[in-house]
């Protein structure tokens, strides 16, 4: 018998393997055994991953003070399956088209897993040592209303940790544990600071914290209200979900295996309103920005770079495509899309320092063409419900207080809608989708059919997604239900192309015909 030995699998990346790898894989540029833990995060995905901990990183590497991640996760997936044996050790690559450059991450120094219950997470949050508590927990974490920003007070997660405080499941829950846990031994003052895609982020964070706190008593509110800020942030970097490919990649080209390897584009960028509690690590000495006032900022990236993902996940969808390289890659869909933002978002956009407009809006089409960058449009689609208001519906609402047009924007808006539409099962069952809005859409669906009027009647009535004044506005609704049309029609991408072909305020003239 020959020999049927298995390939000898590549040695899995840990602390032991750092001196023994490639010269080009970049290492930690500091002493991680003497790293102290100093920062909580709560999410830690890919865009963490990806973004905070390489900026935290780089800071150790030129200041190296007591800034040390611990990274919770109080969803899945576990933590201690693949970082937590790699030592918090992990590569990110980034890709180019089809340069690949490789660098360890080492700024992350311990991991907990929360997921069964709150007290691992609630015991690194309440720690003295901790100075700044940060997160990606995405939009639906903050257990927000997404028209309003204020708290879901019927959420079942906040109901059960208004009942039941000292256990609690969500995030605004736990972070109320946490600082009534501080607040009684040490009073230590701490920042809370998102990391997540959303504009405003800390004045909703502060929001949904200190609402659920004022249940809790006004010693605790007090308390906040004295000693915890809530800094906003603008956060941009493309960094899709892992794939196995990714892994094989390391494997392939490096000689290692890393099950926590994260991927993303080279470009990143992060802006934090300079508002903090207590010590802050000096990320602005490594490429962040601290300004006072980010919301122009994150207007610009929001409405422009997310605007046009968003826009090009649902009619990529729509039109057959898997991601969103191959969807830019259409001649009308890329059209679409530049004349979208070039006509309609930019004139409701404020000035941002050192910006010109029109070149960032061909800087994040560019970006979006990177074929190494493998953005899966489904993945981009997800949550939908809690990313078009702000991608989408303000500069709607911004452009209809100034008499301006908006059929290019209401374009996916319908397509949003569509996409959840088409999941139904009156409508075949064409893709699986996951937003928190998908089950009553569904609803709406299989019981009006193919009559778009009426369908977009019933959805622009959740008011939790579509504000009131909004959804009554007749110019909104005759384009939405023109663009709803078209795109449950046989050929969804002509539709789009009829739409590029003619001027912009045509349908306001002549009112579209409803299904």
């Amino acid at each position: 018998m020959g020999d049927r030995s298995q390939p000898v699998r590549p040695e899995n990346l840990g602390p032991p393997l750092l001196g023994r790898l490639p010269s080009e894989v970049r290492k930690p540029a500091y002493d991680r055994a003497a790293l102290k833990p100093g920062i909580a995060h709560i999410g830690v995905g890919a865009f963490h991953r990806c973004h905070q901990a390489e900026y935290t990183d780089d800071l150790l590497a030129k200041d190296f003070d007591r800034w040390g991640l611990v990274g919770i996760n109080i969803r899945p997936p576990l933590l201690g399956r693949s970082l937590g044996r790699q030592d918090g050790l992990y590569t990110r690559l980034i890709r180019q088209n089809d340069e690949v450059e490789a660098r360890i991450i080492g700024s992350i120094v311990r991991v907990v897993d929360s997921q069964e219950s709150a007290a691992p997470a609630l015991d690194v949050l309440a720690s003295p040592e901790i100075e700044m508590v940060t997160m990606t927990v995405t939009e639906k974490g903050y257990c927000h209303v997404p028209s309003s920003g204020a708290l879901d007070l019927d959420h079942p997660d906040i109901v059960h940790d208004l009942a039941n405080p000292e256990t609690p499941r969500s995030v605004p829950g736990i972070l109320a544990r946490a600082l009534e846990l501080r607040m009684a031994p040490h009073g230590r003052p701490v920042t809370l600071l998102s990391c997540d895609n959303i504009p405003a982020n800390g004045l909703i964070l502060g929001n949904v914290v200190k609402t659920f706190a004022e249940r809790r008593g006004a010693a605790l509110a007090d308390w906040i209200e004295a000693n915890v800020a809530f800094p906003s942030a603008m956060v941009d970097r493309i960094a899709p979900a892992t794939t196995e490919a990714d892994i094989d990649t390391i494997a392939k080209r490096f000689g290692y295996h890393d099950s926590a390897v994260v991927v993303g584009e080279r470009f990143r960028q992060w802006v934090i309103e300079n508002r903090f509690a207590g010590r802050v690590p000096r990320w602005d000495l490594v490429g962040a920005s601290f300004v006072d006032d980010v919301t122009p900022f994150e207007h610009l990236k929001m409405r422009v770079l997310n605007g046009a993902q968003t826009t090009l996940s649902y009619l990529g969808v729509l039109g057959g495509f898997e991601h969103t390289f191959e969807t830019i890659a259409d001649p009308l869909l890329a059209g679409f899309v530049r004349r979208m933002l070039t006509e309609e978002t930019l004139p409701t956009l404020h000035a941002v320092p050192g910006i010109a407009p029109a070149a960032y809006v061909e800087q994040s089409l560019s970006r979006l063409t990177n074929t190494a960058i493998r953005h899966c449009n489904h993945q981009i689609a997800t949550d939908g419900s809690q990313k078009i208001v702000q991608r989408l519906l303000n500069p709607i609402r911004d452009r209809l207080a100034k008499g301006a047009g908006i059929r290019l924007l209401s374009v996916p808006v319908a397509g949003w809608m569509a996409y959840l539409i088409k999941a139904s099962v009156r409508f075949g069952r064409a893709w699986q989708v996951s937003d928190p809005f998908a089950g009553r859409i569904a609803e709406i669906a299989d019981r009006i059919g193919q009559d778009s009027k009426a369908l977009v009647d019933a959805i622009l009535a959740i008011d939790a997604i579509f504000d009131p004044s909004l959804a009554a506005n007749a110019t909104f609704r005759t384009h939405v239900v023109a663009g709803l049309d078209g795109l449950l029609s046989s050929d969804p991408i002509g539709f789009v192309g009829q739409v590029c072909a003619e001027p912009t305020d045509v349908r306001l003239k002549q009112p579209a015909r409803s299904a």
